[in-house]
């Protein structure tokens, strides 16, 4: 990103001083950006230790917190550390299913995670699909959507999130600088949510402030937004490139909002990542039921196809 190095370089001299606990200068532009109050961001080290403050204070001991999986491996450990009972309900065809998920729901339920895009899968839900589940969901029960992936999916197809967290007070949004901005070492995330939900959150704040480096570089992303959107369009073609390669090998591969591709091999998932490891490419294995491939530069992913060929050729091979 653009402007994003020299930004945090420009406060190296000032190590020595305290961040601003709450972000201020960044969490402004944030609101700015996408046209809210300041009351209604708060931001963090990362989504995912954002997502660990909002389950400790608002699902907690004894509470009950519905998932999907698999999505996000460090679900089921956060709403664990929370000292709450996580409650995995399988997808459906890759996807959420919602109908499963609104069923789940107890007197006990607090918390329902979204995923959206899912990770690892790559599903996406649309604003009427959220919009129905609201509509089954009790009003004393929080919804996070976790957009991790937004800016990879194509628009049209993917909920508006925000929208729904301005009309819904039940609703709050997760968002991260480390993955369409590529800022994931500095570790930046924000939550956009009605400000008597956040309110609740602050006190923790102070004890996951984030650094003067990361917060200048996260407010120098934001002025480059319109370069992060066409470098997502870049590996969003990617993406679908390698998805099609895939397809004509025979694989059944969903169509995908992230910056991944979902390969639902089961038992079959380590004997793929074991080729691809062959070949110095490191895929990961999700609950034993697939394999999650990053989309690469094209040179890799043209390596992934070959490397799908052979996979495919030796499964239905005369010893298969």
């Amino acid at each position: 990103m653009p402007g994003v190095r020299e930004a945090a370089e420009a406060t190296l001299g000032e190590l020595n001083l305290t961040p601003d606990p709450f972000s201020t200068d960044l969490v402004r532009r944030i609101a700015e950006h996408h046209g809210v109050p300041a009351g209604q961001v708060l931001a963090g080290v990362g989504s995912g230790a954002l997502l660990q403050q909002f389950l400790q204070v608002h699902a907690g001991q004894g509470a009950e917190v519905v998932h999907p999986w698999p999505s996000f491996e460090m679900y089921p450990l956060m709403i664990g550390n929370a000292r709450a009972t996580a409650v995995g309900v399988p997808l459906r065809d890759d996807a959420h299913d919602l109908d499963a998920m609104a069923a789940a729901i107890t007197e006990r339920t607090r918390v329902v995670l979204l995923c959206n895009p899912n990770n690892p899968t790559g599903t996406v839900l649309g604003t009427g699909e959220i919009t129905r589940f609201l509509d089954r969901v009790p009003q004393d029960v929080h919804i996070v959507i976790d957009e991790a992936y937004v800016d990879f999916a194509e628009t049209g197809s993917i909920a508006d999130g925000l929208e729904l967290a301005r009309t819904d007070e039940r609703v709050t949004v997760a968002r991260t600088f480390s993955k369409s901005y590529g800022l994931l070492a500095l570790r930046v995330g924000y939550l956009l949510a009605p400000e008597s939900v956040l309110a609740a959150l602050k006190p923790s704040a102070l004890f996951f402030r984030v650094s003067a480096p990361a917060q200048a570089a996260a407010t120098a992303a934001l002025d480059a937004t319109e370069v992060m959107r066409r470098q997502c369009a870049a590996v969003a073609a990617e993406r679908d490139r390698l998805r099609d390669g895939l397809l004509a090998c025979g694989f059944a591969v969903p169509p995908s909002g992230g910056n991944f591709l979902w390969l639902p091999l089961g038992a079959e998932s380590s004997r793929f990542v074991e080729l691809c490891a062959a070949h110095d490419i490191v895929v990961r294995v999700t609950a034993e039921a697939g394999v999650r491939l990053t989309v690469g530069t094209a040179e890799v992913n043209d390596l992934v196809l070959k490397v799908a060929a052979e996979f495919a050729a030796e499964q239905s091979g005369p010893t298969r």
